[in-house]
């Protein structure tokens, strides 16, 4: 399976659109890695708690748009686009959403 944020595949030719797809997860971020988060704010430098949710989300919202665009019949998606939200009273829930076009290329 070809992914890729380009609207095309050089080299490839698209031969059928199957539709949009998307691949989406919502991930609540505990109390302790709020904790180490905090020391990483106040001390300065990264926060690599946060910075392994965030990857982790990533690779599973791609992961999963990946396996409904081969359900869809596609070998490629094509425009991928990665959007990042926060949720819930307390911003304790991270949500990425990966969404691209699913195509047959040969």
């Amino acid at each position: 399976m070809i992914l890729t944020t380009t609207p095309s595949i050089e080299g490839k030719k698209i031969v059928a659109y199957h539709g949009v797809v998307f691949g989406e997860v919502i991930a609540g971020v505990d109390f302790v890695k709020d904790i180490v988060a905090g020391f990483s704010n106040f001390f300065g430098g990264r926060s690599g708690t946060y910075e392994e949710e965030l990857m982790n989300a990533r690779e599973t919202a791609l992961r999963e748009l990946e396996q409904r665009a081969r359900d869809m019949g596609a070998n490629a998606v094509v425009g991928i686009d990665v959007d990042y939200e926060v949720l819930g009273s307390d911003n304790g829930m991270l949500m990425v959403t990966a969404s691209g076009t699913a195509v047959v290329v040969e």
